[in-house]
C-alpha cells in the first residue's frame, strides 16, 4: 500500500512551523519565514500524525530537549545527505564553520559546496543547519532568515531570546502557513 504524503502545522515560539512527511518519516520542517516552502499539492493535513515531533519541538523550545529522536527522510543528493548527516553531530549550543563541516566529511576544500547543501536542508532545527557560521565567527545566510538563526543560537547558548521576533520573522508571513 502506498503511503500518502502528509503535512501538519505546529505553533512554536518562533511562529508556525510546517511539517511534511512521506507518510512514514519526517521529510521537512519549515519555519514560516523559510525562503523555499514546498508545495503541499497531493499532501493531506494530519496534525495528529506529527504529535511526537510537535512534543519534541515544544520540549526543545522550552529548554528540555537537546537532541531529537525522529525518523528522518530528507530528499537530496548523496552529497547533500552526507552534509545533513554531519549536521546531526554538531552538539546543541555549539557552532562550526563551513570549513570545519567540510573537513568533518573528508572534503576540506568543499566549504562552498557544504554551504550550498546546508542551505538546501529541508528539516530546519532538527537537522541543525543554524549551527553553521562563517569562519570569521559571523552569522551567514539561513533559509529561515538570519534573525531566526540568531534566535535559535541564543536559545541554545542559554541567552534568553527576545519574546517577540523581529517583524521579518512574523509567524503568518507565508500564506500557506496561515492555515
Amino acid at each position: 500500500m502506498a503511503l500518502v504524503p502528509l503535512y501538519g502545522v505546529v505553533e512554536a515560539p518562533v511562529g508556525r512551523l510546517l511539517l511534511t512527511s512521506d507518510g512514514a518519516s519526517l521529510t521537512g520542517l519549515f519555519p514560516a519565514t523559510h525562503r523555499a516552502i514546498p508545495s503541499l499539492e497531493g499532501h493531506v493535513r494530519r496534525d495528529g500524525f506529527f504529535t511526537g515531533v510537535r512534543d519534541q519541538l515544544l520540549a526543545y523550545f522550552a529548554g528540555r530537549l537537546e537532541r531529537f529522536e525522529v525518523e528522518l527522510a530528507p530528499r537530496g543528493t548523496p552529497f547533500q545527505r552526507q552534509v545533513w548527516r554531519a549536521l546531526l553531530d554538531v552538539p546543541f549550543g555549539a557552532t562550526v564553520s563551513y570549513r570545519e563541516l567540510a573537513t568533518s566529511i573528508g572534503r576540506p576544500s568543499a566549504s562552498r559546496a557544504v554551504g550550498f547543501a546546508n542551505g538546501k536542508n529541508p528539516i530546519s532545527i532538527i537537522v541543525p543547519c543554524h549551527r553553521v557560521i562563517g569562519s570569521n565567527g559571523k552569522l551567514t545566510g539561513y533559509a529561515g532568515g538570519v534573525e531566526l538563526k540568531q534566535w535559535l543560537l541564543d536559545h541554545e547558548s542559554g541567552v534568553t531570546p527576545s519574546e517577540l521576533l523581529p517583524p521579518s520573522v512574523a509567524p503568518s508571513r507565508h500564506p500557506r502557513l496561515s492555515l
